[in-house]
């Protein structure tokens, strides 16, 4: 049904399912109702009081808070193989213990902050709790992970662009994805702009 760009998750029948706004066919009117809810989200999240990032309660309701006026299953994690993300049985696990480790990596202090956040983000992508939105989610989170557990400003995901189109800015972030899956997280801390932090 919508024209994915290159990296992206393809929805399948049953997340179109979801989709409240049943009179939306492209890709362009999908991204723009999806950008008005996300700039929605951000606004809630710029006036919480509680909540932590490394809670997966906090987790699934940011996911609803950016998605949820658009898809109905918002907030819930998939129940379906994808061409990316680990089985489902194993998303709530493999979340909390992402959730666990970005926790201790702050407290100890093992990675400069740019890095923590990279390496949260990265996992984030890869367990890929949510049938869409995983990657506009994952970069929130990170975000919001600098601000509240380093007090750091947030990284420059875009670069000036669209990283929801096909253009250079999204293929060196696929591309550093991709090699972080391999282990080599080195174009994922350049992408970040962590290369140049100081320890």
């Amino acid at each position: 049904m919508f024209e994915e760009p290159d990296g992206a998750t393809p929805l399948g029948p049953d997340e179109i399912h979801g989709l409240k706004f049943k009179h939306i066919t492209t890709r362009g009117e999908l991204d723009e109702l999806e950008q008005a809810n996300i700039q929605q989200g951000l606004l809630w999240l710029s006036g919480r009081r509680r909540g932590d990032i490394c809670d997966d309660q906090f987790i699934r309701n940011l996911h609803r808070r950016l998605f949820g006026d658009v898809w109905d299953w918002a907030g819930t994690f998939r129940q379906r193989e994808m061409n990316i993300g680990i089985e489902p049985p194993a998303i709530s696990v493999q979340l909390r213990a992402l959730l666990g480790n970005a926790k201790f990596w702050a407290e100890e202090k093992v990675f400069p902050p740019l890095e923590a956040a990279a390496r949260f983000h990265h996992r984030m992508v890869e367990i890929h709790p949510f049938p869409n939105g995983n990657g506009r989610h994952a970069r929130i989170a990170a975000d919001l992970y600098l601000k509240d557990y380093f007090d750091h400003p947030r990284i420059d995901w875009e670069g000036g662009v669209d990283l929801q189109v096909n253009n250079e800015r999204r293929n060196a972030y696929i591309a550093a994805l991709r090699h972080a899956d391999a282990g080599e997280f080195n174009a994922m801390l350049v992408f970040v702009g962590a290369d140049n932090q100081p320890e």
